[in-house]
């Protein structure tokens, strides 16, 4: 680490570099923001934006769970919950008559009132209210090294699935009829959406995570003319609104995962402006 940051220090000429949390947020921002910018893709072109809103109550009861039944590991709790939270929406909502967003809406309240009855047991809710909006400036070498190795998991398994993925955001009955596993690849990538929402959702904050799985990808799909596009806008407005955003909260004193979201949403709203004006 200490090489990473003597390059960064003399790459960015900048009074924050003095800082050693401010350089982990910057390494956090530049690992964290692309895998937004990648997932939000697949999220607007499958419109699951309320599902992966439903991500983040599953994750806030997660903790609440692994504190009830004594999990050491908070982070473990939030995995394990999350993934198995993801994969049971998506089996119930192919084997029931009601609506995707019905189940969704079922199992997100459902969630975010066990959440609310277990942690606010015994009066101990506010050791977990720091969780509603993250803390990005307190990661750590060792957060670092698991966030690279979720973005090595994210680009394998996107690798693996991104031309069925691709498919069934299209056309789901296309994809079943060439033998394409609907559920399957669904669960999958609802376990891969559950993983990255687990791991980074300590430092953006329950409240506005599933913002940066949308806003990325909506703004790259008022811009974009190809998949090739799509998919580089989308990565490169996650990252430019992290980047912007942990700048703004380091000089205005504000909270960084807000101001990130907020730098996402300023470039949505442009490119729907622009987008607007070519079309007229």
């Amino acid at each position: 680490m200490e090489l990473i940051y003597h390059i960064m220090d003399t790459l960015l000429p900048f009074s924050w570099t003095e800082y050693t949390f401010m350089k982990n947020a910057l390494l956090a921002v530049l690992l964290m923001t692309p895998l937004f910018g990648l997932l939000s893709t697949m999220v607007v072109s499958s419109r699951m934006a309320f599902f992966s809103d439903s991500l983040g109550h599953g994750a806030f009861t997660g903790i609440a769970v692994g504190a009830l039944v004594g999990i050491v590991s908070p982070l473990t709790a939030l995995i394990i919950f999350s993934i198995a939270f993801a994969l049971l929406i998506t089996y119930i909502k192919h084997r029931t008559a009601a609506s995707a967003d019905t189940v969704i809406g079922v199992f997100s309240s459902t969630a975010i009132a066990v959440g609310l009855m277990v942690m606010s047991r015994g009066g101990g809710f506010s050791k977990f209210s720091p969780l509603l909006i993250g803390d990005i400036l307190s990661i750590t070498p060792s957060d670092l090294a698991g966030l690279l190795a979720v973005d090595l998991l994210v680009v394998l398994v996107w690798a693996v699935l991104f031309n069925h993925l691709l498919l069934l955001s299209v056309n789901p009955s296309l994809a079943h009829s060439r033998g394409i596993s609907v559920v399957r690849i669904e669960a999958a990538f609802a376990a891969l959406l559950a993983v990255v929402v687990a791991v980074s959702i300590q430092w953006v904050g329950i409240l506005i995570i599933n913002a940066l799985l949308v806003l990325p990808g909506a703004a790259a799909r008022n811009a974009a003319r190809s998949v090739k596009e799509y998919h580089l806008i989308a990565i490169l407005t996650a990252l430019v609104a992290g980047i912007v955003g942990l700048f703004s909260a380091y000089y205005l004193g504000i909270a960084a995962g807000a101001a990130i979201v907020a730098a996402a949403a300023l470039i949505f709203f442009l490119s729907l402006a622009l987008r607007t004006r070519v079309q007229r």
